[in-house]
């Protein structure tokens, strides 16, 4: 049985999943704040704009500018706004969603200034109870699933029966998903494997191979682990498809925003200039700050977020910072 699905935010990953849903037989509305990606989407069954790799989306999808119109009557509401803005983008949206749609996000990123993860912005935000909220994450980059290559994804939702019903309506033969009620540690691991891959791709574009990249992508993941269990949530999260498996995926394509973004600093590029190349900040660039700040709330050494840090803040190169995430004594692992 079909549902009525509204994405919120056409970039590539809301463009892509809304095909996913469309595919697994619901009926998808796309909301977007630029006229020409609505009418392209409308009109044309295309995002041209935003993901140009899609000849032709599925005839189930269609999409407004307007955002009453968008959410009337939605089952589920899937939030795809880059993180940053979503807290001034969902303003907008209070009082116009249904009382009984699931709230999704799709976002990965720590607020900047409050140090608040997705799920704290949008339930803030829209005044909304933690079992109507799920959050998605996992190996998942757009461009891969917008082709329709075989992937997977983890819903978290405190209440299992609601993490299932938004499951069960983004599964196809190519997309699975999985369930869980660890909202925090799906989070955790959507947004800190970001500032791992800032430093994977450091690490690439100044030359370094093999070894230092799975230097750093397994320290990363003892370091995101170790806050994610003081934050509350559960290790096991971390070694699934939503840590380890999204950070396989981002430390290893250069279809990674911050992957590319950590690869222009690599190879001698200020911050400014690696922002210019790749219209936009990436995500663990604000991201690298707060789990600093969050790694000194929760009492968790965080050398590898520091020194991603001074690279961002201070330009520091590569080998330096990669010196920076030992210290001289000899530690056990």
């Amino acid at each position: 049985m079909g549902r009525k699905i509204t994405v919120l935010g056409a970039g590539a990953w809301g463009t892509a999943f809304g095909q996913v849903l469309a595919d697994a037989g619901n009926d998808v509305t796309m909301w977007a704040r630029e006229p020409e990606i609505v009418e392209d989407i409308r009109d044309n069954r295309r995002n041209g704009v935003r993901l140009p790799s899609v000849k032709k989306l599925p005839d189930a999808i269609t999409a407004t500018g307007n955002r009453a119109e968008a959410v009337k009557d939605a089952d589920i509401v899937v939030v795809a706004i880059a993180a940053q803005f979503a807290r001034v983008a969902l303003v907008e949206f209070r009082g116009l969603i249904p009382e009984h749609a699931i709230v999704v996000s799709l976002m990965k990123g720590i607020e900047r200034n409050t140090n608040k993860r997705m799920d704290e912005v949008v339930r803030e935000t829209l005044d909304l109870p933690a079992d109507r909220f799920a959050a998605i994450s996992g190996p998942n980059l757009s461009k891969e699933i917008a082709d329709r290559h075989p992937a997977a994804t983890v819903v978290a939702c405190e209440n299992i029966d609601n993490a299932t019903i938004v499951a069960e309506a983004c599964t196809t033969k190519y997309f699975k998903a999985f369930v869980t009620t660890d909202v925090i540690g799906l989070e955790m691991c959507g947004s800190l494997k970001n500032v791992t891959a800032l430093a994977v791709g450091m690490a690439r574009g100044a030359g370094y191979g093999e070894n230092t990249a799975a230097m750093i992508e397994t320290r990363g993941l003892a370091e995101l682990t170790a806050l994610g269990a003081a934050a509350g949530a559960d290790p096991k999260t971390f070694f699934g498809l939503a840590g380890v498996g999204d950070l396989i995926a981002t430390c290893g394509s250069p279809l990674s925003r911050n992957y590319t973004f950590g690869s222009n600093l690599g190879k001698g590029l200020s911050v400014e200039e690696a922002t210019k190349v790749s219209n936009g900040v990436a995500e663990g660039v604000p991201t690298t700050d707060a789990v600093v700040a969050l790694g000194n709330q929760l009492d968790v050494p965080t050398p590898l977020a520091y020194q991603m840090s001074r690279a961002l803040n201070e330009g520091i190169p590569c080998a330096e910072m990669l010196a920076g995430l030992f210290g001289r004594e000899i530690t056990v692992e």
